[in-house]
């Protein structure tokens, strides 16, 4: 929730062509308030429809922004693929179900442009978690290459794609990235997120606070699954430090990094073992204090970004969503039953014209 990523694409090939990038920072209030609803701090239904349209006009805006930096016509674009705001996701329970905010007929209606969005929902309709959603995209990016690799995503919640020869294996939440990080950085330093790690490095892990945090049930369901700030949040922290004789604010950050590290290697080892490459992306691949702390629980793994495969980390999950939409206008399924769970494969998201 703190920026809109817009990426142009094209898909001529076997690879990507990334034309050109635009990110552009939500604004304070709107940021404050899609936090409040997806934390359930808000939850009526103008405030509801009122940001489906402050985030579909905001999207809107980063589209118009990156066709202009590269100098393409709107007319020049096949589509939009806008995978929304996530307000909410309840893959569990009798009635699952998941919910972006973005309404795709603004996008459209502003930008001119066919727009694709709600992907996860088909997934989930067919009995899937709905997410993750980028594994698919993962593995046709190492359609190439032998042996076992491993895509990680260090976004607000950590996901892994398992590719074994550029077969797709598998894949799931691990758990939280960068989501406690930010929303402890905002707490105690005021920012959106501590850059590099810095502070996070400063201070030491506390091992008891770590016991506590694997202890979280989540993390030892089997795949598939996934999860999301409903259940990893500061009040899912605070509950974990109630218990506790008071911990420097600058220790938790580092027990937190050191947690989301350790979640993820016990996840590699256990469901995709002999895994000879981990390749990184998502924003949380730019921290270095979190790549130091998962390189040094397993160094032997061969840590990389995505930038040899043609795409820098932090388009990644961009270019996922352009893919998404040109599989489904080109009616092709855009789901994988084996990450999701789903009954069969499906077509992914609404076409908006």
């Amino acid at each position: 929730m703190d920026a809109v990523d817009a990426a142009l694409l094209g898909f001529e090939g076997r690879r990507p062509s990334l034309h050109a990038t635009h990110a552009a920072p939500l604004p304070a209030e709107l940021r404050t308030a899609l936090r409040e609803l997806a934390l359930g701090e808000a939850t009526d239904l103008d405030t509801l429809g009122s940001l489906d349209q402050q985030v579909a006009r905001c999207f809107a805006e980063a589209a118009l922004a990156v066709l202009a930096q590269a100098g393409v016509a709107p007319g020049d674009i096949r589509a939009i693929g806008s995978h929304g705001q996530t307000v909410r996701h309840r893959p569990g329970g009798p009635w699952p179900f998941t919910l972006q905010i973005g309404d795709p007929a603004t996008i459209a209606e502003i930008t001119g442009i066919t727009t694709v969005a709600d992907f996860r929902r088909g997934d989930m309709a067919a009995g899937g978690q709905g997410a993750p959603l980028v594994p698919p995209f993962h593995a046709w990016l190492l359609a190439d290459h032998a042996g076992r690799h491993a895509v990680l995503n260090l976004g607000g919640i950590a996901n892994l794609s398992l590719v074994e020869n550029g077969i797709l294996r598998g894949g799931f939440d691990t758990g939280p990235a960068c989501t406690l990080l930010d929303a402890w950085a905002r707490r105690h330093l005021a920012r959106a997120c501590d850059h590099d790690g810095t502070w996070a490095g400063e201070g030491r892990v506390v091992p008891e606070l770590l016991a506590r945090l694997l202890e979280e049930p989540y993390l030892a369901l089997p795949p598939p699954k996934s999860t999301g700030l409903e259940l990893f949040n500061l009040a899912w922290l605070d509950a974990m430090l109630e218990r506790m004789a008071t911990v420097p604010p600058a220790d938790v950050m580092s027990t937190l990094a050191e947690f989301t590290a350790h979640s993820v290697v016990t996840a590699l080892e256990r469901w995709f073992p002999g895994c000879v490459r981990v390749w990184l992306c998502g924003g949380g691949a730019r921290n270095r204090d979190l790549v130091r702390r998962l390189t040094g629980l397993r160094p032997a793994l061969g840590w990389e970004t995505t930038e040899p495969l043609g795409l820098a980390p932090d388009w990644v999950e961009a270019a996922a969503f352009a893919w998404l939409a040109e599989r489904r206008l080109a009616g092709l399924p855009g789901n994988a039953p084996v990450v999701t769970g789903a009954r069969h494969e499906v077509l992914l998201g609404g076409v908006y014209c």
